[in-house]
This record gives structure tokens, sequence and C-alpha cells, in this order.
């Protein structure tokens, strides 16, 4: 019962939000009594919070599993991970949007718990950029924190656009992704040529 009752919680926060959402809206819908949703949850905001909890707590065992793969490289690493938002996005579409919208809802004790593994998340991120940085496959010269801050807000905020069934598929969103974060818009042939002028500017 507990599941059902996050999952139509989930259903209802989604379609009408937290705030309008009531507990007798969820157990309306499930046809049970105040009684089940109390013998699991002590309030709404705890349902709330245990969806959060959860929600973060898997993406950060999924990114852990994949920091743990040393068979792939920094660049590969990161590509994963973003691989893991977009999917996530795909998969628990309901839950991304709940967790990007209704944090406001939950007490300052609850918010630092969730801010504490969210910054966990981005401290991986980051970590894996300065793995790369000296291994040199990353430029050493851009500050890692900043990068891991790009990195969640290009994926994250793509819950309140993207549409898989769009004109792009989620395998060619990671590529564009990826791609701009890794190499940026300019070809390689402007790429040389800039190398070339920021050298000239450095000599001078």
């Amino acid at each position: 019962m507990k599941e059902k009752i996050i999952e139509k919680a989930i259903e209802l926060f989604e379609k009408k939000g937290f705030s309008t959402t009531s507990i007798q809206d969820i157990v309306d819908e499930l046809g049970v009594t105040k009684g089940s949703f109390y013998y699991h949850f002590s309030s709404k905001e705890q349902l709330l919070m245990d969806i959060y909890n959860e929600y973060i707590t898997n993406l950060l065992d999924r990114q852990t599993k994949i920091i743990a793969n040393k068979t792939l490289s920094p660049k590969e690493q990161l590509i994963e991970i973003i691989r893991l938002l977009i999917d996530d996005l795909i998969e628990n579409g309901p839950r991304a949007r709940i967790y990007f919208r209704e944090m406001r809802h939950l007490s300052e004790n609850h918010i630092n718990t969730i801010k504490k593994i969210r910054k966990q998340f981005r401290k991986n991120i980051e970590m894996v950029i300065r793995t790369g940085e000296e291994q040199g496959v990353f430029k050493n010269q851009l500050p890692a924190d900043i990068l891991a801050f790009a990195l969640l807000g290009l994926t994250n905020w793509s819950y309140n656009w993207y549409s898989p069934a769009g004109e792009i598929p989620p395998d060619q969103l990671v590529k564009i992704y990826s791609e701009l974060l890794l190499t940026g818009l300019l070809d390689k042939d402007h790429q040389r040529k800039l190398t070339i002028t920021q050298n000239v500017f450095k000599k001078n």
C-alpha cells in the first residue's frame, strides 16, 4: 500500500501541484481511508520527503556505479552521467518534475537533507572532471565546480521542455549535450585557429 500511495501522490502532485492536493484526494483515488495513509506517513510533507529522498538517493547510487567503473575514462564517465540524467527524466518524468518544482514545501531540515545528497552528486561530477584534468584529458584552466554546475543546469532544465516523442531522440540529446560540454561550439578548424591566436597573445 505504501508504494501505491506514493505512486498516486506523484500522479496527483504532478497534475494538481503539492499544495492543492489533499490527503483526502489521495486516499479517495485509491479507495482507502486516511488511516491507511497515516499508517505509512506522518503527514503529507513526510510523503513528499520520501519521494524526494528516494529520487535523489537512487540517482546518487546509479552515479556512484558509473564512477566506480574504472573501464570508463573520465570523458566516458561524464557522458554516462549525462545519459543517466536524461534517461531518468524519461523513465521517471513525473518524479523528476515534482523534484524540481516542489522543494519549497519541505521543512528546512528536510531541505538541508536533500541538499546534502544533491551536493554529493555535484561533488562527484567535480571529482570526475579533476581526474580528467590530472590525466590530461580535460583542460585544467577551467574551474571544475563551475563546469559541474553547468552540466547539471543544462541537463536538469531539460525536464521543462524535452519530450522523447519529439524530433530529437534521447541518444541524440545526450550526444548534443556531451559535445557542447566536452568540445564546445567551435569546429576543429576554428578551435585550432583559436589555440594558435591564444598562444600568440601569451607570447606577447
